[in-house]
C-alpha cells in the first residue's frame, strides 16, 4: 500500500482579500512546538488550531480577531486566550470561530452584524461561546455570517442577513443562532460572502442568500432567504464558495462553477456568468477545491495545484499576472509532494521516538541485506545519510541541531525503498 503525503487542509471564509494558505509536507505548520492540525484564512487575518487543542492567530486585530484579549495586529502567531479543545476554526472578514471537542462553537472579533452569535452586537477581543448551541461537527464562515453543522444533519446560521444568507426565510440579522428552513440530511456547508451552501447526503446541493450573479445556481438571478437546489448538479462530494461565485467537486473528479466570471473564476474558457453550474475545463481527477474573491483552486490526484480566474496579485501561482478562465498549473509548489512519497506503510521498519528533540532511532524487521538510510527535509534534500551494513537493524540519526519540522526517513536495500515522515521538535 502507497499513501501520498500530502493533507490539504482548506477551511478559508471567502472574505474580501483572504488569505491562500497550504499545509504541506504531512499538513502541519510548526507553531512552538505544536503543529498546526487545520487551518484558516480572514478577511487579513489567519488561524490554525495546533495539535495541543489550542489555537493560534496573527494578522489584523482592529476589532480584537486575534482573541488574544488585545486589539493590536500581529505579524507572529498569538495564542487565542483561554482556548483548548479545538479541533477546527474557520475566518469571516473580520471574525473568527473554532470548534470546540464538545461540540460548542466560539467566536471572537467583530459583532457589528451580530456574527459572534451571543445574543449582543459588541466586539470582543477574546472568544465568547455562540449562545445555546451544541452538538456541532462542522463550522464556515461568509464575510459577516457563520454557519455551523449539527449532529443531527440540521444547519444553524447568525448574523448578517439582509441579502437572506442565514436562510431562515427572512432578512433580519440575528445575534443567536437561527436555523436554516427545511433543511435536513446535510453533510458539509461552506460560505460565500454574501450566500451559503450545504450539501446533502444525496450529493444534491442547495444554496441561498444573495443571488445577483447566478451564485446560487438554481437558473435564476434572484436572491433567495431559504435554500434552493443548484439545478442539476448531482454526485457532489465538496463544496465552496468565493465571493460571487461558487463551486462544487463531483465524485468523479470533475469540478463545478456557478456565478460572477469576468475574471474566468468559473474556469470554463468564458468570461460570461452563469446560473446554472458548468464544467470547469480540461480538469478531472480533483480531490479538493476551493474557492477565492475573484479565483478558484483545484488539488489534483497527483500532488498538483492549478488554479483560474483573477491573477492580477499572482494569486493563480503561474509565474504571472494575467487573468485566466481555464485552470493554469500553479508552478514551483511544493516539490516534495510529487517526489517524496511515503511508501510501504506495512510496519517494516520502525521508528521512535517520534516525534523526536534530539535522536531519532530506525529499526527494521529484517537485516540480510546492507541497506542506505537518508534524512530528507520537507523539500526532499538529502540532510544525513547512514550506510548500514548486512546483519544490523538498528541505527540513529541525531536531529538535535536541525531545525524544528517535518522530514522524511527513506531506507533503501536491494529489494525495497521505505519512505517515512519524522516530526523534529526543540
Amino acid at each position: 500500500m502507497k499513501r501520498k503525503l500530502l493533507i490539504l487542509i482548506f477551511n478559508f471564509s471567502p472574505a474580501r482579500q483572504r488569505l491562500l494558505a497550504f499545509v504541506v509536507a504531512g499538513g502541519f505548520l510548526v507553531l512552538n512546538n505544536s503543529f498546526a492540525q487545520t487551518i484558516a484564512g480572514g478577511g487579513y487575518h489567519s488561524l490554525a488550531s495546533c495539535s495541543d487543542s489550542t489555537v493560534r492567530t496573527w494578522g489584523w486585530n482592529l476589532k480584537g480577531q486575534l482573541g488574544n484579549g488585545t486589539n493590536t495586529n500581529s505579524n507572529v502567531p498569538v495564542l487565542v486566550s483561554t482556548l483548548s479543545g479545538i479541533t477546527a476554526v474557520a475566518g469571516g472578514t473580520e471574525h473568527s470561530l473554532a470548534l470546540k471537542n464538545d461540540g460548542t462553537v466560539w467566536a471572537w472579533g467583530a459583532n457589528l452584524f451580530g456574527q459572534l452569535g451571543n445574543g449582543t452586537n459588541t466586539n470582543s477581543n477574546a472568544p465568547l461561546q455562540v449562545s445555546a448551541l451544541t452538538g456541532i461537527t462542522a463550522i464556515a464562515s461568509g464575510g459577516f455570517h457563520t454557519l455551523a453543522l449539527k449532529n443531527d444533519g440540521t444547519v444553524w446560521t447568525w448574523g448578517r442577513n439582509d441579502d437572506g444568507q442565514l436562510g431562515n426565510g427572512t432578512n433580519t440579522s440575528s445575534n443567536v443562532p437561527v436555523q436554516v428552513s427545511a433543511l435536513s440530511g446535510i453533510t458539509a456547508i461552506a460560505g460565500g460572502t454574501y450566500h451559503s451552501l450545504a450539501l446533502k447526503n444525496d450529493g444534491t446541493v442547495q444554496a441561498w442568500g444573495l443571488n445577483n450573479f447566478g451564485q446560487l445556481g438554481n437558473g435564476t438571478n434572484t436572491d433567495s432567504n431559504v435554500p434552493v437546489q443548484v439545478s442539476a448538479l448531482s454526485g457532489i462530494t465538496t463544496i465552496a464558495g468565493g465571493q460571487y461565485h461558487s463551486l462544487a467537486l463531483k465524485n468523479d473528479g470533475t469540478v463545478w462553477a456557478w456565478g460572477l466570471n469576468t475574471s474566468g473564476q468559473l474556469g470554463d474558457a468564458t468570461n460570461t456568468a452563469s446560473n446554472v453550474p458548468v464544467q470547469v475545463s480540461a480538469l478531472s481527477g480533483i480531490t479538493a477545491i476551493e474557492g477565492g474573491d475573484g479565483h478558484s483552486l483545484a488539488l489534483k490526484n497527483d500532488g498538483t495545484v492549478w488554479a483560474w480566474g483573477r491573477n492580477n496579485e499572482g494569486q493563480l501561482g503561474n509565474g504571472n499576472n494575467t487573468n485566466s478562465n481555464i485552470p493554469v498549473q500553479v508552478t514551483a509548489l511544493c516539490p516534495v509532494l510529487i517526489g517524496v512519497e511515503e511508501e510501504n506503510s506495512i510496519s517494516t521498519v520502525n521508528i521512535y521516538p517520534n516525534p523526536s528533540t534530539t535522536t531519532i532511532f530506525i529499526e527494521r524487521n529484517t537485516a540480510n541485506t546492507p541497506a542506505t538510510l537518508q534524512l530528507l527535509d520537507c523539500f526532499g534534500r538529502k540532510v544525513e545519510e547512514i550506510k548500514i551494513a548486512a546483519g544490523e537493524k538498528r541505527a540513529a540519526i541525531n536531529v538535535k541541531s536541525f531545525a524544528a519540522g517535518f522530514y522524511f526517513v527513506r531506507m533503501m536495500d536491494e529489494k525495497e525503498q521505505v519512505v517515512r515522515k519524522v516530526v523534529v521538535q526543540h
